[in-house]
């Protein structure tokens, strides 16, 4: 059964608060009504699957702070210029994750910009 939070601690200073807070998880309801319930912890270890996804995650992000500010702004622009409802960042995750290389010389074509050398 869903807890309601004193209303002081959440309306303070007209804030709207979501997601995790403290020991509570905290979302609005379609209706606008605020839903918390206590936070929940795994129950068990990662599976060997999420530990390499994490993993696969963890290097596209090194890999994007490896890039020089062009191969950043290629990027950008690429998600840009396609309209795609993403950052640069999120393009780059993305192709390191799935490796899509017939993706991403669409992309390339279509916005002239070069993303891999």
């Amino acid at each position: 059964m869903p807890a309601q939070p004193p209303r002081p601690l959440l309306s303070l200073l007209g804030y709207v608060y979501w997601g995790d807070f403290a020991e509570l998880t905290m979302y609005r309801s379609k209706r606008g009504r605020l839903i918390v319930y206590k936070k929940s912890y795994p129950d068990k270890p990662p599976s060997p699957a999420q530990l390499a996804d994490r993993a696969n995650f963890a290097a596209a992000a090194q890999h994007w702070n490896a890039l020089s500010d062009a191969e950043r702004s290629a990027w950008t622009a690429a998600a840009q210029k396609t309209s795609l409802c993403m950052t640069g960042y999120n393009l780059y995750v993305w192709y390191h994750v799935t490796g899509d290389t017939s993706e991403l010389e669409t992309l390339q074509r279509q916005t002239g910009q070069t993303l891999l050398i």
